[in-house]
């Protein structure tokens, strides 16, 4: 899981869009008053401009000025003070604008900088495990110090000058062109990002409360495992395990298959993920131990005696309904992407979202997939379940229990202190050099975390990225935390590298979240590689291609119930949280119906809408599957090559578009049939050696 500032640190994003708005939006938008920049004044404007400097500034002076009109007010002067603005602020002379771009790009490290540590400190008590969280304290951790400043750099004009100067370009016209540019342009190219709309002060903070209550409601949405009773009165968890919804949930259930008698916990777990899909739950079991709760009947105990309690009140699609509406909020101010899909795939992304669909539809539509589950159902030696999507088996650690690996781990790393001191040794088995490996190393803190776990990255130079895992008090870290804090350092390592080793500030990040999340898979598919745990299993490539497959045809599942969940939402204006419960819950069926009931045997499971992303995080999971896609392409190329070397060469590109990226990286753009190919051949591969 992934913060990365993409939600929490919305208005950031918002102001700052070099790191993230790429799409035409360059409608003329309608003041509060009505007062609009006419067509003529921008044309007279632009033939002033021209015959002042010539037909050389064409594309320049055309773009800028409409694209200022666009967002011109009436509060911010006349039509005549508008002509004179773009008369006395259009730069021509290159080193001025050079020196300009410095002085905008400074000072943009600055504020992000400074509002991002602001932000830090005062989530503190919401994302570390520092006591109970008050309902003073989420005040503190919902405000947004930044939302503001878009409406104060309107209002001084620097928001002006900026469209005036850098002109903004599609995304076609990014890909189009882009492969010819130089750095340079490129970075003056995400300086044109930076202002394509106008978002009241309010509106913004209204979004951060939002997604600030969304996260609220699930970082303390655990399960005490121990609490948990069969009909005969009998438990199968430690008294003390308490699982967040629905990372820990899924990972104790993988884990049990390297267990004897997995498949009676992983049962219990399930009946579990279905009551909190149906909000059957009983409101009083989640986050406390008061209680013992039978999933199968859902009956509840206290002391040994039968307790009537209260189910939890549609709660999670209330809270996704408001994510809804705050988002709803936000598109008027983007007249070319009026709706959070648009602004997720066509900007944030960079990936339209018919082709996103296409690619996730023709992976978990492949013949591939029932192969798979054959091949599963024959390692088990039993019928496939609905959770068996989650089959951990192919592996290396599939034959080693988690209570094996949580002794390595714990053992290892009994605080988050002794995990941060060994970071250094970390990036020098996957290839860095010394003095690299302690130069990032040094620019990341270990935080322990409340959450499952998250990487919150630096904003400006002088910061440290912080990764926050879970580590009990007084037991170490146990193998689950391992496993995700490799993740999590991925995404730092990224960071860290793409703010230092990237040339410009305008172009420090990555092409959009799914490749920071590449970069995370990367990393936490060799968490037993870091442990000194290598396979001598000579099938152990053809293994980890079908886990790969496997993998991706349960995330891809799941992304296409969240998007098609918020395109639901956009239909359906006037819903209610139980509406929009039961269409989720269909949804999710329809998709299983179509894609896994062939496979797995059984219909109408809900299974897909158990992820916590779709309510804390709108439109996240998408980013996961595109990951996956990027991870494979990265791996084959880097295949017998130095991963850290790879790794900074691949990542210094910085934020250009994810097709320009994925040429220069790996010499082809995304696709899933080298996916489908390879998994045929590790299939083929495993039949013949099983013969």
């Amino acid at each position: 899981m992934n913060k990365l500032m993409t939600l929490i640190f919305v208005s950031l994003l918002f102001v700052f869009s070099a790191c993230t708005q790429q799409n035409n939006k360059m409608t003329t938008q309608t003041d509060d008053t009505g007062k609009v920049i006419s067509k003529a004044t921008q044309d007279k404007v632009v033939a002033e401009l021209l015959k002042k400097y010539g037909e050389s500034e064409k594309f320049r002076i055309e773009r800028g000025v409409n694209q200022c009109a666009s967002l011109w007010k009436s509060t911010d002067g006349s039509e005549t003070d508008f002509n004179k603005f773009c008369a006395d602020n259009f730069i021509v002379d290159s080193n001025k604008l050079d020196e300009v771009f410095n002085t905008i790009s400074k000072n943009f490290e600055s504020l992000n900088g400074h509002f991002n540590q602001i932000m830090l400190d005062l989530r503190e008590k919401m994302d570390l495990d520092k006591g109970e969280v008050s309902d003073f304290d989420l005040l503190f951790a919902s405000y947004n110090p930044s939302s503001h400043l878009s409406d104060d750099f309107f209002n001084n004009k620097i928001a002006f000058i900026i469209s005036l100067n850098f002109p903004y370009y599609t995304l076609q016209e990014k890909e189009d062109l882009g492969k010819n540019w130089t750095r340079k342009q490129w970075a003056y190219a995400r300086m044109g990002d930076a202002f394509t709309s106008r978002i009241p002060a309010q509106v913004q903070q209204d979004f951060s409360d939002a997604l600030t209550q969304a996260e609220n409601y699930i970082v303390n949405y655990n399960i005490y495992m121990g609490n948990l009773i069969d009909d005969k009165n009998q438990t199968f968890f430690p008294k003390d395990m308490k699982l967040i919804t629905h990372w820990n949930l899924r990972d104790e259930l993988k884990s049990q298959y390297a267990k004897p008698d997995g498949l009676t916990h992983q049962k219990m777990i399930y009946e579990v993920m279905k009551r909190i899909i149906t909000q059957t739950i009983p409101e009083k079991v989640i986050n406390s131990n008061e209680y013992n709760w039978n999933p199968y009947t859902n009956k509840t105990y206290k002391d040994g005696n039968e307790v009537q309690l209260t189910a939890e009140p549609d709660t999670r699609y209330k809270t996704l309904w408001n994510n809804y509406l705050a988002e709803k909020k936000i598109d008027e101010y983007y007249p070319k992407l009026p709706t959070a899909m648009a602004r997720t795939f066509d900007e944030d992304l960079e990936i339209r979202e018919k082709d996103v669909e296409q690619l996730f539809t023709q992976l978990v539509s492949s013949p591939i997939a029932k192969q798979i589950g054959e091949l599963i159902s024959k390692r088990l030696g039993r019928p496939l379940e609905p959770f068996d999507i989650w089959y951990d088996g192919f592996k290396s650690r599939g034959a080693i229990s988690e209570n094996e690996l949580t002794k390595i781990t714990s053992a290892k790393y009994p605080n988050v202190e002794a995990f941060q001191k060994d970071i250094p040794n970390i990036y020098q088995k996957l290839g860095f050099s010394n003095e690299k490996s302690n130069f990032i190393a040094s620019k990341i803190q270990v935080d322990p975390a409340r959450g499952a776990g998250h990487a919150w990255g630096a904003e400006m130079r002088d910061q440290k990225s912080h990764l926050r895992t879970r580590i009990p008090q007084g037991k170490g870290m146990d193998y689950k935390g391992y496993n995700i804090a490799v993740h999590e350092l991925g995404h730092n390592t990224e960071q860290t590298i793409t703010l230092h080793d990237v040339d410009y500030f305008m172009l420090h990040g990555v092409p959009n979240t799914a490749f920071t999340e590449t970069w995370a898979f990367v990393f936490q598919q060799r968490d037993l590689d870091l442990l000194g745990m290598k396979t001598q299993n000579p099938d152990a490539e053809a293994l980890q291609m079908i886990d790969m497959y496997w993998q991706m045809y349960e995330i891809m599942g799941v992304s296409l119930v969240d998007m098609q969940v918020w395109n639901w939402m956009y239909k359906n204006p006037n819903a209610t949280p139980d509406q929009l419960k039961n269409q989720v819950i269909q949804i999710a069926k329809d998709i299983w119906n179509k894609y896994y009931a062939p496979v797995i045997g059984k219909k109408d499971e809900p299974i897909l809408a158990i992820y916590s992303h779709m309510i804390d995080y709108p439109l996240y999971l998408p980013a996961y599957p595109i990951g996956h896609i990027v991870q494979y392409q990265i791996e084959q190329y880097i295949k017998g090559k130095n991963i850290g070397n790879e790794m900074m060469r691949m990542l210094t590109q910085g934020k250009i578009v994810p097709k320009i990226w994925m040429e220069n990286a790996v010499g082809g753009t995304l696709s899933v049939d080298p996916i489908l190919k390879s998994t045929q051949e590790a299939l083929d591969k495993i039949s013949a050696t099983n013969k």
